[in-house]
């Protein structure tokens, strides 16, 4: 097991992001406690089902969307020898391994905890990296693992979730409800405020998932030794990535939040509104830490 130490900036920029969405959040649950009905609490509840489907079947969900499929030992020696190897030096439990057939070059990591997470690879990221570029990425999604980044953004998502069904519902159903008892007014002082949190909410997880995208980089870095494999897999994924055919990249963009490297048709996003850092800042992350490990 290889020591795992920490970038301080980093954590306390992502402190900072959960402090800050934490405000949001209490802003937004004292403007429900004041001037919420029964329906606005309807959605809450309603959210907070939709979220506990989502943390107890989320591994399940994201394969079968993905058409994945979870593989032995005999199928898949070698991807299982090299995950248990990396388990070790990790000090984390072997994950289920899932193959998914796609010729979108990938890898993600899901499940609700340690001892019940997927690891998965695309056949095309097995076909186009070298073993130690394979290695890299598969870290990279145990580290993910080992800082219970799947948990830690679901929670995040909760009341984000919540504010997202006021804005798109409570015009047609909330409202009704309250103007009876508290009048037109309060409906909308809550719409509002939920259109407000809900786009703070969405920039602050986005940047939240970002520094934890760079917090799994770093931790392939420390699992393999060597950052320049990972840099050298980003580099080689993204390349692919321009060259798959716009209606495959399409198909599993809803999955972006989970891949390694996003799959993205058409122009390039805005980095402030992306689940990923871009290629480039990730890579010169890498080299930064490559120099430190040097000494």
């Amino acid at each position: 097991m290889r020591k795992w130490y920490h970038d301080y900036g980093l954590q306390a920029r992502m402190i900072l992001t959960m402090f800050l969405l934490a405000v949001v959040y209490l802003f937004f649950l004292a403007v429900l406690w004041a001037y919420g009905g029964v329906g606005t609490y309807g959605l809450v509840v309603f959210a907070g089902i939709f979220l506990f489907i989502q943390f107890f079947f989320s591994d399940r969900l994201v394969l079968w969307s993905m058409g994945g499929r979870i593989v032995s030992e005999q199928e898949e020696p070698r991807l299982h020898e090299t995950v248990a190897r990396l388990c070790a030096i990790a000090d984390l439990p072997k994950p289920k391994i899932a193959v998914v057939d796609s010729d979108v070059p990938n890898a993600f990591a899901t499940g609700k905890s340690k001892g019940s997470a997927v690891i998965a690879v695309t056949t095309a990221l097995k076909q186009r990296l070298s073993q130690p570029e394979l290695e890299a990425v598969l870290a990279h999604e145990l580290s993910h693992v080992k800082n219970r980044d799947m948990v830690v953004i679901t929670i995040a998502s909760f009341l984000s979730t919540v504010a997202a069904l006021l804005v798109r519902n409570m015009l047609f159903f909330g409202m009704g409800e309250d103007r009876e008892r508290r009048g037109a007014g309060a409906a909308i002082i809550i719409w509002i405020v939920s259109i407000v949190v809900w786009i703070l909410s969405f920039l602050l997880i986005r940047a939240l998932s970002r520094y934890r995208e760079f917090s799994a980089d770093r931790g392939s870095a420390i699992i393999t030794g060597r950052p320049s494999y990972l840099a050298s897999a980003l580099m080689a994924i993204s390349g692919a990535m321009e060259r798959v055919p716009s209606r495959d990249l399409r198909e599993v963009e809803a999955m972006n939040a989970f891949f390694i490297v996003p799959a993205i048709s058409g122009e390039a996003i805005m980095e402030l509104f992306s689940t990923h850092p871009s290629v480039e800042a990730r890579i010169r992350a890498l080299e930064r830490m490559e120099r430190e490990m040097e000494f």
